[in-house]
């Protein structure tokens, strides 16, 4: 199975978000969390992490053929980035939206425009979300 992670907008400095919430995530912690989930497993991630709507778009559009998942973080884009849910809707590709908890983001499900057309949308710890995200898009297939 072929899963793209996408990290949306500041989760770069995910590290300097949880460190106010008195966390200690960052970022490489959550993808090498996620390589070893996947380690011993017939799951191949492709991880990207990005400000810019149109890389975000190029890798959705260029991995739509190889992936059989995609997990996706929107944070800012959640509430108005219509190019990407056009994007996601275009390469049929079941989706997973994940949320963090107020004291990373305030987004909510009710607010994220994804909520409709991801399969699951999963809210919580960052350093839970993520594995749950991978296990429920393996149950999807």
């Amino acid at each position: 199975m072929n899963i793209i992670v996408l990290h949306g907008p500041n989760l770069n400095l995910l590290g300097s978000i949880s460190a106010q919430s008195k966390q200690r995530i960052t970022l490489d912690k959550i993808n090498k969390m996620l390589r070893l989930h996947v380690r011993n497993s017939d799951i191949n991630l492709k991880i990207s992490q990005t400000h810019k709507v149109f890389q975000a778009i190029n890798f959705i559009q260029r991995n739509r053929n190889w992936a059989h998942g995609f997990l996706f973080a929107p944070m800012a884009w959640a509430r108005y980035e219509y190019s990407i849910l056009d994007a996601l809707k275009i390469a049929e590709t079941p989706t997973v939206q994940l949320l963090f908890p107020k004291e990373l983001d305030d987004m909510d499900e009710k607010s994220s425009i994804f909520s409709n057309f991801c399969h699951s949308t999963i809210i919580g710890d960052p350093n839970q979300i993520y594995i749950d995200g991978i296990d429920t898009l393996k149950n999807l297939t």
